[in-house]
Order: C-alpha cells, then sequence, then structure tokens
C-alpha cells in the first residue's frame, strides 16, 4: 500500500516489513532516530508496549493508550493512533449504524482504539473478552461495561467490531464460540483483513446481518499514517487497491 501512495505522490521512497521480536523491541525503535526514516507502523503485539519507549504521544494515542503510527520529527519519536479515525472511517464507508450498542470482541491495542473511536461517537459500547480480567479493566479504564460472550446483550446490539486477531490469514477461525443471535439491522466489522471473508464475516451474512472484513480500516488507517509522515494525502483507494492487489497475489 504504501509503495503505491509513494508513486502516486511522485515521493522517493519505501516502505519495509520487519519482524521485531518483544527482546529487540526498544532497538528497534532506537533505530527509526536516523535521518532517513520518515517512521513506521506498529502490529501486534507492540502497540501498548512501543509506547514508553517514544518521547511524545499525540492527544489521540494518549487516550486510547496504544501507538500504530510512530512518527520522526528531527530527534523526537512521536507516537499516534490511527486506528481509531480509520475505524470510523471505514464503518462510515461501509454504511454501518452511527449509533446504538457496539459490541467489541477483544481487549488489545486494536479494541483500546476501537472502544475509544466508538464511546467518542456516541456509541453505548460493552467489551467482550475471552479473558475476562484483561476485559474488566479495559471497560473501567474508559467507562463502558464488559463481560462474558454468554452474558453479552446481543439482541441489543447495533455494531459488533471483532477487534481480535482471530480469522487472520485463518478462515475457519472465529472470536466468537458460536454466532450470536443478532437483530437483523446488526452490522458486523472484522477488523481481520485477510481474508476478506472470514468465518465470522461468513456467519454473520448467513444469519442475516450485514457484514464487511477489515480491509477498509486497513486502507484507512493507512492512508492517515502516510499523512502523517509526508504530509500528503494520497486518495484511499490508491491503499484500498494496493491492498486487494497484494491479498491477489498472496492467494495464487
Amino acid at each position: 500500500m504504501h509503495a503505491a501512495a509513494f508513486r502516486a505522490a511522485d515521493l522517493a521512497g519505501s516502505y519495509e516489513a520487519r519482524r521485531v521480536p518483544s527482546a529487540e523491541l526498544a532497538s528497534a525503535v532506537t533505530s527509526l532516530r536516523t535521518r532517513d526514516v520518515l517512521g513506521a507502523n506498529v502490529s501486534l503485539p507492540h502497540k501498548e508496549a512501543v509506547v514508553p519507549l517514544l518521547d511524545d504521544l499525540t492527544p489521540a494515542a494518549r487516550s486510547v493508550g496504544a501507538v500504530n503510527t510512530i512518527v520522526r520529527d528531527g530527534e523526537t519519536l512521536l507516537g499516534d493512533n490511527t486506528d481509531a479515525p480509520g475505524l470510523m472511517a471505514a464503518l462510515s464507508e461501509v454504511g454501518a449504524p452511527k449509533s446504538g450498542l457496539a459490541v467489541v470482541l477483544g481487549a488489545g491495542g486494536a479494541a483500546r482504539a476501537g472502544v475509544f473511536a466508538l464511546r467518542e461517537a456516541g456509541f453505548e459500547v460493552h467489551v467482550c473478552n475471552r479473558n475476562l480480567d484483561k476485559a474488566a479493566r479495559l471497560a473501567e479504564e474508559f467507562g463502558v461495561s464488559w463481560n462474558a460472550f454468554g452474558d453479552v446483550p446481543w439482541s441489543d446490539a447495533a455494531l459488533v467490531v471483532n477487534a481480535t486477531s482471530a480469522g487472520l490469514n485463518a478462515p475457519d477461525e472465529s472470536p466468537l464460540p458460536t454466532f450470536p443471535p443478532l437483530p437483523s439491522n446488526a452490522f458486523v466489522y472484522d477488523m481481520v483483513y485477510a481474508p476478506e471473508d472470514t468465518r465470522l464475516v461468513r456467519e454473520a451474512r448467513a444469519a442475516g446481518s450485514r457484514a464487511e472484513s477489515g480491509l477498509s480500516m486497513l486502507a484507512q488507517q493507512a492512508r492517515l499514517s502516510f499523512l502523517a509522515w509526508t504530509g500528503v494525502d494520497v486518495s484511499v483507494k490508491v491503499f484500498l487497491n494496493a491492498a486487494r492487489e497484494a491479498h491477489a497475489r498472496a492467494l495464487k
């Protein structure tokens, strides 16, 4: 996506994936302080662990408590979170409900961004996670409700957001033991973007709910990261098309 964005913006630059074990996170962050680096993205499982390694945070990243984008500004590394606005842009794009009860599955960095964004947008937010202690801590921090999977008020849910990694590159995995009895107008949004037809998405559609994968969120958060690094706002279609092309190549 970012290679396509550099071409679209007519900028010289490259984007490289790097697998970083937890023990090497601090040294990886230090390596970003060189002059030829614009910044970096941070993925699972480092979105929260990277926070104390940075010099400053944007208000969004500070509120979320997780970072997915690092911007180098001179000798300063600034942590940002484009997951939260990326999610809301994606939900608007796919026509998801704009209010009501939103059930967030998960309690990690992506879930934190989801809970923050949905709460700020005026949703009633409910956290659901297999690790109940983590769900309780997240819910208490953001002032929202939480419960175990079997005790969630599913019949009142307008929106269900999967913020776990269940289903990522494993289409038969689902974050839910069994698909819940959602109302007919409920919308299911799976942050997992590969494959696009995760088990959660398939089961939601089979049950009559509208459902979308996280590809739109992936593109939106990438667009915002690129904007933070370069100051150039490239069309989200560039990121979306590049992601779909890469996914199609991976399936061959």
